[in-house]
């Protein structure tokens, strides 16, 4: 049985440790409100632009005119994780590195046995977790998260466009968490490129299909839009997804540092 001296020094220490905890909840709550800030307004803007995207790519006559719509076999995949720089913030992490295993285990099991499969990590957690095990990790953005703007954001956005238009990959996916709210967090597998046509003409043959989709005038020319309409939506798809996983994060970490305050 422990004596007065140690126990008085175990409380000690307990009482730091909550006290730490507690700051680094606080510190968390602070970023967590500037980040859903910037994500709930980019959010809106994000969705339509999108909705824009997707009607412009079925109203073009062909995919020769886009090359972010070309449908091709995957046979090449490139997964873009996005994780954060640090710890402490319960299963964050980890599960945005199970999710990746496992598409690479099902969904892209023969691309990632033939070595046609590769990854770019935004995040050191991500980073440090797939080069450690010896995964084909192409490039890694951890920066990113240092200095979290939109023309940082752009220039990956860039690589990944130019690496399916010339080819090199046949399918871009994302893998990030979307923010719900502080509690709550979302693991979202989203498609990048190719651009997906539509929920609308997908449905198009069913009896109930929904509304009509908008014919659009092209001004100043079809050329133009694609040349500049396109890339920037592309890029503004991928800012949106790294806000919402830095939003996610520092939910995440205020609700594991409450918890372990708690505890």
């Amino acid at each position: 049985m422990p004596g007065l001296k140690e126990v008085r020094i175990r409380i000690a220490s307990v009482k730091s440790t909550q006290q730490i905890t507690n700051a680094m909840k606080m510190v968390a709550a602070s970023k967590l409100r500037k980040a859903q800030t910037a994500i709930v307004k980019l959010r809106p803007y994000a969705a339509k632009l999108r909705e824009i995207l997707q009607n412009l790519s079925t109203s073009v006559d062909s995919s020769e005119d886009n090359v972010y719509a070309r449908e091709r076999r995957p046979e090449k995949i490139l997964l873009v994780v996005i994780a954060s720089n640090r710890g402490l913030c319960g299963a964050f992490n980890s599960n945005i590195m199970k999710m990746a295993v496992t598409l690479m285990a099902t969904t892209w099991q023969e691309q990632f046995s033939k070595n046609q499969l590769h990854l770019v990590t935004i995040g050191r957690k991500a980073t440090e977790y797939f080069r450690k095990r010896k995964y084909p990790v192409i490039a890694s953005h951890d920066e990113l998260f240092d200095n979290l703007t939109f023309q940082n954001a752009s220039s990956v956005a860039e690589f990944l466009m130019k690496s399916f238009a010339s080819g090199e990959y046949d399918r871009i996916e994302l893998i990030y968490n979307q923010f719900k709210n502080a509690a709550v967090q979302k693991l979202i597998v989203e498609q990048y490129l190719p651009i997906l046509p539509p929920a609308s003409t997908q449905a198009a043959n069913a009896p109930a299909a929904g509304k009509p989709l908008p014919d659009y005038l092209f001004e100043p020319g079809k050329e133009v839009i694609i040349r500049e309409l396109i890339p920037k939506t592309l890029r503004i798809q991928l800012f949106k997804a790294v806000l919402d996983s830095f939003a996610s994060e520092q939910g995440a970490r205020m609700t594991a540092m409450q918890k372990a305050t708690e505890n």
